[in-house]
């Protein structure tokens, strides 16, 4: 897996996901998302456009900072994920606690709601 994280806004993260995520690369998705949570309000869209593998071991990275991101008032989302990523997503549940948006520009403008 690569990533790329950029400062959309000053309070809006892109963390953009090339490649396969799952045990041998959901190490550096904790480190990035750990670096991201140090952010006051940690405001964070993952991108899944390139993404074309997940397994569980990598949803545990999203899942494990949940917690300290709503702690801060903070949110997550999902932008841009093919059909396995998104069936992947609904039938483990993750669906009903973060966003999914078919682009990047839905969930950039739905934060600003």
């Amino acid at each position: 897996m690569q990533a790329t994280v950029t400062d959309l806004r000053s309070d809006v993260a892109i963390l953009q996901l090339r490649g396969e995520l799952d045990s041998d690369t959901a190490g550096r998705l904790r480190s990035l998302l750990a670096d991201l949570l140090e952010r006051p309000v940690p405001r964070i869209v993952v991108d899944l456009t390139d993404l074309r593998f997940c397994d569980s071991v990598g949803l545990s990275a999203f899942v494990t900072s949940k917690q300290v991101i709503t702690a801060r008032g903070g949110w997550l989302s999902f932008a841009g994920a093919n059909p396995f990523l998104v069936q992947l997503l609904e039938t483990v549940g993750l669906t009903r606690y973060f966003a999914v948006f078919p682009e990047v520009e839905d969930a950039i403008a739905a934060s600003r709601l």
